[in-house]
Parts: structure tokens; sequence; C-alpha cells
């Protein structure tokens, strides 16, 4: 099993599209692929078609000590999702204090799930530091750092680095990390020079840019995934080299969590 947590420390950088959209590349590459929501927005079940939001999901088989396996949803395509659930304001309290209290619960539960070696978890956080960061970084194997290219994204950097660093690279088990710029404007010209500085910056752990792209709203709004939807588009495009990219690293990375 490989873990990859997707992370910004900013929000609206467009991360839990990419999430979504990068768990229904795994899967149609033929891996096991399982989204995990750790984001309280609960707003990965919408990119999958999933059934109406509930309270079923992380928080509540957490709480209820009930195996995460039994709130696993069918998304109508091969990648599995947990959502987080729609639940009451204390329900999520009490789940963060938890998370809190044991530091390896994300870790050890998703070896509890017992998943095929060759499977994928993609772990969908919300943005800036909190516990569910640092669970997912203390549990990945690779992390990708989403940004947009403008100058709140880069000022972002010394906080994701200090994060990384102290979870993450002492790790024998993590294989590396990796930034994505997320909505690269070509026709707008301080947007791709940022874009530009940023991935001679990052060298090679810079992903392929992922372009502004109609098709990803359109897609959204058809209720499909960008391949599906437009398989032709520059968006489905630069999802596909990334997906290939993320999984060069983690073959070619030292750690595994299985």
């Amino acid at each position: 099993m490989k873990i990859i947590a997707i992370v910004s420390a900013k929000g609206g950088v467009g991360k839990t599209t990419f999430s979504a959209n990068l768990g229904t590349e795994f899967a149609r590459t033929g891996l096991p692929t399982v989204a995990i929501d750790l984001d309280p927005q609960d707003a990965l079940r919408l990119h999958f078609s999933a059934q109406a939001p509930g309270p079923e999901g992380l928080v509540q088989a957490t709480l209820a000590a009930l195996p995460w396996r039994q709130h696993f949803l069918r998304t109508g395509n091969a990648c599995e999702l947990l959502p987080y659930g729609r639940v009451q304001e204390s329900s999520r309290e009490a789940f963060e204090q938890v998370l809190r209290e044991q530091p390896r619960l994300l870790q050890d539960s998703l070896q509890g799930l017992r998943l095929p070696q060759d499977a994928v978890v993609i772990l969908d956080t919300p943005p800036g530091p909190s516990a569910y960061l640092t669970q997912a970084l203390s549990a990945c194997n690779a992390a990708v750092v989403v940004l947009l290219s403008d100058a709140a994204s880069y000022a972002t950097l010394p906080m994701m680095q200090t994060l990384l660093k102290r979870y993450c690279l002492s790790r024998s088990d993590f294989s590396d990390y990796a930034y994505l710029v997320n909505q690269v404007d070509h026709s707008r010209q301080l947007n791709s020079d940022v874009a530009y500085v940023m991935r001679m910056q990052f060298g090679a752990r810079s992903l392929a840019p992922v372009h502004q792209d109609q098709a990803i709203p359109e897609a959204l709004a058809s209720n499909q995934f960008v391949g599906d939807y437009d398989p032709l588009s520059r968006a489905a495009h630069d999802l596909g080299a990334v997906s290939e990219q993320l999984l060069r690293m983690l073959t070619v990375g030292a750690g595994s969590a299985a």
C-alpha cells in the first residue's frame, strides 16, 4: 500500500478537485485505489457523485469504533471513497480530540484495512496546519503540495517545508514530496511568470503543471471526471502526466507502508 497526502497551506487552490481526479487516474490504470476525505467540509464525495451527504463516514466510524470499510462508498468507478461525513459540531470536536490524543490513529487504521500491496490511498486534507494534516503527513509515503501560481501561495512555502521536515523527512518509509502548480494560465503574464519561477525553484520536485481548463468545472457540473468528460482536454493530459510522475516517485522511493 502506498499513501499519498494531498496538502496545501491555503485554501482555494483546487486541492480536492485534484485529489478526486488523481484517484480516478490511478484507478484507471488498474490499481486498487481509495480516496479518504480528512476535510470537515466533506466535499470530496461531491466529485465522486456518491450518494447524498449523510453522517456515514470517517468520523462516525472512528467514534463508534466501527471498521472503516463499512463506510466505504461506491463511486461509479474503480476508486473507493471514505467520506468525512456530515456530522454535528460536537462529533467533529470529539474526532479532532481523538486525532490529537492518538497520533498514529490514521496510520494504524490504514494498516488495519489490509489493502493489496499495490493499492494507492489518496488523503485529501484541509488547508493549513491542523490535527488532520499532522496525521496525514505522519502516515503518508509521499506528499503533494498544491499551489497556485501567485504570491499568496508562494508565501506559504516556508510553512509547508517546516511541516514536511518535521513529520516526513526523517521517516524511512517516506519516499519524497513534490509540488503541483495548479490552474496555470499562460494568457496571464504574471500567472505564467510565477509558475515558471516556481518550477525552476522546485527543480526535480516539480510535477507537471495542471493548466486552467474549462473542462474541469464542466466535468464537475456533469458529474464526471475530466478524463471521462473530455479525454482530449489539456487538463486530462496534465492529470495523466502527474499520475505517472507520482507512480514513478513511489516506485523509486525507499518506503512502503505495507
